[in-house]
């Protein structure tokens, strides 16, 4: 038993010295001996316990097996848990006390490895990682690459093997320069960071940022790790703030108000018109803008104490300052100015703030004048009437007075300035009193929300006075049109309400429904025009839709709003759902208001090809929403609002500008010059800047104008007859194609169609859907291909989608189609793929005709050559 005893004491000394945890076991597996960094390592003494419950999945059961035949046990790796319940990973090993005496028990060294296995996970990660590409290269070939670079570039990985770097670089030159530029660093023990074009399997270039490093630091043939993240989409952002700071600058610059941003006291930043206003040089493009004090640009310290003290009262209660003060020029002139500044952040009013500035001196001065000569009148007035009135006559004339005035006052407060009708403020008061009614009466009332459809265009083409003029004569229409019980309204704009009480159920509000589409629908004679409006009607119940005005007039409001998307002119009852579709509508209104300004849309493009040859003959450009989270949008759901919200004008301006430069861009790459089609919508086609926007984008990208074609539907094209063909006619005489869009499906005269300078009409999709089952539609196409035949015009045929379609419209004539049996709209970079074919194409077919040229011998002269290379390499 001493033996024993002493044994163990030796032992328990021995693990003392070994360094590292370990312990002592016996034949059994029970811990008889342990050093202080096992504990350590467990957060507790493990002397007494059993293997097993410290190991698990028979793990102790291999190892004593092992040492009790006196073999050393090799080290194994094992997921183990400290005394707290934290794992870690460690690796064991044993050994037998004595290999002749299994009885003796064995030694256990345990070994935390759980950084080890932790940086193999990360290093794992690291690899595995889809979105980057690490490649390790020897000698400038690839030797090794993870999942992420298969995924980047297009190649499978085991193609990736023994690949020469060269492969990623689109030419000799990019590939020699960042050689160039990252190995005299990694010879000096560096890593080199670099951004590269780079283009994938596929051809598609991509836009990369590089990060290398020596496997073996000094030593480069031992090899080279390199990782690469894709930054295209980083960088195309980049260039779309990049031109959206150029815009806004731009915009600063031409504005008619002086703006200025001010922090501390003093300007930050100021546009050209702030620096004439006040007489300071304005600063070159690229120059910061100098620092000039608040305080300079007041007349004397008392104007200026007030202006602060009120602008400092505005901004803490959150609202903008508006007022007008005299200011003074740098050469101390002064002059009146209205101020109009809020700070960029509402919860920071102390903060940064923007202003702008517009001289009213003459508006100041002239008031002035006409508050002396009144003062001067009232004078003269008053001693006239002392001469000819006593004081009760006096008296009596003031009581008049303000007996008219109280009058005046009570109208302007209840009633419309424009139309005569009840404002929004005596709408809801009559609104509130139909409710008592009807609830005391049990009845009840009908909310019409009315909305002229397409009432901008009238305004914005034809002028604000015709607006009005046709406003007014709406509203007498809408009162003729209603009981005399009932309230016309208008909210203002081209809104009007309708409150109908005691009506008896869906029926009755359907009747006024008709009435009020039928009454507007007779044309109107305004200023020698005839013109033309409808209206969307959204229509709620009392109490059914609501008991409260606000809840009427929303739920009426969101019912117009369906009534413009079934298509107008007609009328929609409230139902749960609209409230979602209001909702809806709203956030794409205000995602949309700055989606230009972010650089969200995007253009695609449908080929359109020659039905004789297959051929690609021209580009139609079409708008796509990139709207981050929700991913890509197609203009059906946005287009409306755009137009509705007149957001379309900036939109399309923008479209035909970046079509246009895309084209020349193809261009100046070597590839064929294809025309391109750009849609204008209605709005936009009456707007009156389009003509000098067109001529702009046409002088400024260098495109022939040949190139451009203008789509417009047949509609819009009828709605302003004369005005129609001016703005027709304006654009032709610059080169600019026009073509008629979805021919067929509105009203066209023939007779005006004669005189209007177009040069297509595309067959609407309508017509080709059914092409081989409808005789009716072959009927119409063919009517169409003859009208344009004999009109001398290209037809086009919509939405081909199959080869039977596209043999029906070959033998009838059609020139040219497109749809998804040759193309559905791609994108720039496919686009770019199709004119690559297509020039490819083309170099064939000419290099053929130069052959046959040449075959032909002296029968066949140079200009005949020429003529037959012409004729055949048409894109």
């Amino acid at each position: 038993m001493d033996r024993v005893s002493n044994k163990a004491d030796v032992v328990a000394a021995a693990l003392q010295l070994i360094g590292m945890p370990a312990c002592a076991c016996s034949a059994g597996g029970i811990v008889f001996a342990a050093n202080p960094e096992l504990a350590a390592l467990f957060g507790m003494s493990l002397v007494g316990r059993a293997l097993r419950d410290i190991l698990q999945d028979g793990a102790a059961a291999d190892m004593l097996r092992q040492c009790a035949a006196g073999l050393p046990f090799d080290p194994a790796e094992y997921a183990v848990r400290r005394a707290d319940g934290t794992p870690f990973w460690a690796r064991i090993r044993a050994r037998p006390i004595d290999p002749h005496a299994s009885a003796a028990g064995a030694i256990w060294i345990v070994e935390d490895i759980s950084d080890e296995r932790r940086v193999l996970t990360e290093v794992q990660a690291i690899m595995t990682n889809p979105s980057v590409s690490i490649l390790f290269t020897k000698d400038r070939v690839i030797r090794r690459s993870n999942s992420g670079f298969a995924r980047m570039f297009g190649y499978p990985e085991a193609a990736a093997v023994a690949m020469p770097a060269r492969l990623l670089y689109h030419d000799d030159a990019t590939y020699d320069r960042i050689g160039a530029a990252a190995y005299p660093a990694l010879f000096q023990g560096q890593s080199f960071h670099g951004e590269t074009a780079m283009v994938r399997s596929d051809g598609v270039c991509l836009w990369v940022q590089v990060i290398g490093y020596l496997v073996v630091p000094g030593e480069v043939d031992q090899g080279t790790v390199w990782i690469i993240e894709d930054r295209t989409r980083q960088k195309r952002d980049e260039e779309a703030l990049k031109e959206a700071l150029m815009q806004n600058q731009a915009i600063l610059d031409n504005a008619v108000l002086g703006i200025a941003v001010v922090e501390n006291g003093c300007t930050l930043h100021a546009n050209a018109r702030m620096s004439e206003l006040f007489g300071y040089p304005a600063p070159a493009p690229g120059d910061p803008t100098p620092s000039v004090t608040v305080r300079s640009l007041y007349a004397d310290d008392a104007t200026w104490l007030v202006a602060r003290d009120a602008t400092a009262r505005d901004f803490a209660a959150g609202r903008v300052h508006k007022a007008e003060y005299q200011l003074a020029r740098r050469d101390g002139s002064r002059f009146w100015g209205r101020l109009s500044g809020r700070p960029f952040d509402p919860q920071h009013p102390r903060g940064r703030s923007v202003w702008m500035v517009d001289d009213v001196t003459e508006r100041v001065e002239a008031a002035d004048a006409v508050r002396r000569a009144r003062d001067e009148l009232e004078v003269r007035v008053l001693a006239r009437t002392a001469e000819l009135a006593g004081a009760n006559a006096l008296l009596e004339a003031e009581i008049a007075e303000r007996r008219t005035a109280q009058a005046r006052v009570h109208n302007m407060a209840y009633y419309d300035a424009l139309t005569g009708l009840p404002n929004r403020a005596l709408l809801a008061d009559r609104l509130e009193r139909a409710m008592a009614m009807a609830r005391r009466g049990q009845r009840q009332l009908a909310v019409m929300f009315l909305d002229l459809d397409r009432f901008k265009n009238i305004n914005d083409s034809l002028g604000h006075m015709t607006g009005d003029t046709l406003l007014k004569e709406v509203a007498q229409r809408l009162v003729g049109a209603v009981r005399s019980s009932d309230t016309v309204a208008r909210l203002g704009g081209d809104e009007f309400v309708v409150v109908a009480p005691g009506v008896r159920g869906n029926g009755e509000c359907a009747a006024v429904g008709d009435k009020i589409i039928a009454a507007l629908a007779a044309p109107f004679l305004i200023e020698g025009r005839t013109l033309h409006i409808s209206p969307s009607i959204g229509i709620c119940l009392y109490p059914d839709d609501g008991v409260d005005v606000d809840t009427l007039m929303r739920h009426a409001d969101a019912a117009m709003y369906a009534a413009k998307a079934a298509g107008r002119n007609n009328y929609q009852f409230f139902t749960a759902h609209m409230n979602q579709a209001a909702a809806r509508h709203f956030e794409l209104e205000s995602s949309l208001r700055g989606a230009l300004a972010r650089g969200e849309f995007e253009l695609f493009y449908q080929p359109l090809f020659k039905t004789a040859t297959r051929r690609l003959a021209a580009l139609e450009v079409l708008l796509r929403w990139r709207r981050p989270v929700h991913g890509l949008m197609l203009p059906d759901e946005f287009i409306p609002i755009l137009e509705e919200n007149g957001m379309i004008v900036p939109v399309g301006e923008w479209v035909m500008r970046r079509a246009c430069e895309q084209s020349m861009a193809w261009q100046r790459a070597g590839l064929p010059a294809v025309p391109i089609a750009v849609n204008l919508s209605a709005r936009q086609f009456m707007h009156r800047g389009l003509v000098d926007a067109m001529q702009a984008i046409v002088s400024d990208t260098g495109i022939d104008p040949a190139l451009l074609e203008c789509e417009i539907t047949e509609t819009a094209l009828m709605e302003h007859g004369a005005q129609t063909l001016e703005i027709l006619s304006q654009i032709a005489q610059m080169g600019v194609k026009l073509s008629i869009d979805d021919f067929g499906t509105g009203y066209s005269s023939l007779a005006y169609l004669k005189r209007f300078p177009v040069h297509t009409l595309k067959i609407d999709r309508a017509f080709v859907r059914d092409l081989e089952t409808s005789s009716e539609d072959r009927a119409i196409v063919a009517a169409i291909v003859a009208l344009s035949g004999s009109l001398q015009l290209a037809v086009v045929a919509e939405g081909v989608e199959t080869e039977a379609q596209f043999a029906l419209l070959r033998e009838q004539g059609c020139q040219l189609v497109q749809g998804y049996l040759f193309s559905k709209p791609v994108d720039a970079a496919a686009t770019q793929k199709l004119l690559e074919r297509a020039g490819a194409l083309n170099e064939r077919s000419s290099k053929s005709a130069l052959a046959h040229g040449r075959a032909m011998g002296p029968r066949l002269r140079a200009h005949d050559v020429g003529q037959v290379s012409v004729a055949t390499t048409g894109v």
